[in-house]
């Protein structure tokens, strides 16, 4: 069966979802909700299961688990969020399969993965897991892997790209400008983010957006945050320099913006998180005509938005561009709003007839989508990506 096949059976006369597959969604978000409490152990428990029967893969993923075991806690969730969407989960499986080239995942490795993945929920689900949930689990992993076995197959790019720093700055003492030369053009899109290895931190990827639309040059720009317990990007922070080779893997992410759309667009940027918006804007502004966009770029200090007099400087020369910065901690500033970023932003009502692009840590998209959703903001309006931050 493939990944279309199961995510899009033949319709009933009577129902939208077949109820094979409602009864699998059901059952699979009723198990989690059961495991979810024990992420960490899962996790553990998923890993130590593949290493003893797969020992190979062993080698595949860096002697610091840390970071992996929560990437793949991310994916399991928004695997979870989207399974009764394939519209959406599918395109994700997709790009996932393409990224995990880079770390020489084969076709062969996917029934160990599964096996253990399947051992780690079934140990801390309880009394909720079954025959049925066992089987409604199995079929979501089928689906799950020949999205990202098919995926990878058909890609003909390279597994990853290599590239030079040429250019690294602190802009601050938390926050560094890179600038990366590939060998080869990266083909990805505004708004997309690609996972980066570096001569620090061997197998052990970081994901980062691209602050600059595709260039003639082949050049990537990248705002890199020292985040608190983040080994890659106090690397890149404190001990990047020229001549560093890296790599680069397959681009991912749908954050984009219809020039043709006749909606207008809210963006709502945390930090590092404005890269993706960034790159954007800058494209948006090789056009005259786009739709209205309205940018929220917030922080805690005047540090965390470190970019706001560029940002600015585009807006002078763009009538389509607006600019509002946003500060949490320092109500003394002048010419900004004050508080968090939903605060700023549901200040302004639902933005109900916008498309809203939303970036930044985790913890800020979940309580600025959260909040906007509260507020009246269709959720298919909103788009964030999931894996931000190392």
């Amino acid at each position: 069966m493939t990944a279309n096949a199961a995510l899009n059976p033949e319709p009933s006369p009577n129902d939208e979802v077949s109820p094979g597959v409602d009864t699998m969604v059901r059952l699979i978000r009723e198990s989690w909700a059961e495991v979810e409490p024990h992420t960490e152990e899962v996790a553990q428990f998923f890993y130590g299961m593949l290493f003893s029967l797969s020992p190979a893969t062993r080698e595949l993923f860096p002697v610091n688990m840390e970071v992996q075991r929560s990437r793949l806690l991310r994916a399991l969730v928004h695997f979870i969020q989207m399974v009764d969407r394939p519209d959406e989960l599918l395109p994700f499986l997709h790009q996932l399969g393409r990224d995990h080239r880079k770390f020489g995942v084969v076709a062969d490795h996917y029934e160990s993965v599964g096996t253990a993945l399947l051992a780690a929920v079934k140990k801390y689900a309880g009394d909720t897991w079954t025959d049925e949930v066992e089987r409604a689990w199995a079929e979501a992993y089928t689906v799950m892997a020949s999205a990202m076995t098919e995926a990878a197959a058909a890609d003909e790019g390279p597994a990853w790209y290599s590239g030079e720093v040429i250019h690294h700055e602190r802009l601050n003492w938390d926050v560094a400008v890179i600038r990366v030369r590939p060998d080869q053009p990266v083909p990805y899109q505004a708004g997309q983010y690609v996972s980066i290895e570096t001569p620090q931190r061997p197998r052990l990827w970081r994901y980062m957006t691209p602050a600059n639309a595709p260039a003639d040059d082949g050049i990537l720009e990248f705002h890199v945050r020292n985040v608190p317990g983040g080994w890659v990007s106090r690397a890149i922070v404190g001990h990047s320099q020229p001549g560093d080779r890296w790599r680069i893997g397959a681009p991912m992410g749908r954050l984009t913006v219809d020039r043709h759309s006749e909606r207008d667009v809210l963006m709502i940027a945390g930090g590092t998180g404005l890269a993706p918006m960034r790159a954007i804007l800058d494209e948006l502004a090789q056009y005259g005509n786009n739709p209205h966009v309205h940018v929220f770029y917030g922080g805690r200090t005047r540090e965390d938005i470190y970019d706001l007099e560029n940002l600015q400087r585009l807006a002078m020369s763009n009538p389509w561009l607006t600019v509002t910065p946003v500060l949490e901690n320092d109500p003394d500033a002048p010419n900004v709003e004050h508080g968090t970023l939903a605060d700023a932003v549901t200040r302004h009502g639902a933005w109900a007839e916008r498309d809203v692009l939303v970036s930044g840590s985790p913890a800020m998209i979940r309580g600025t989508v959260s909040r906007m959703l509260v507020a009246g903001t269709p959720i298919d309006r909103i788009q964030y990506d999931p894996f931000t931050l190392d």
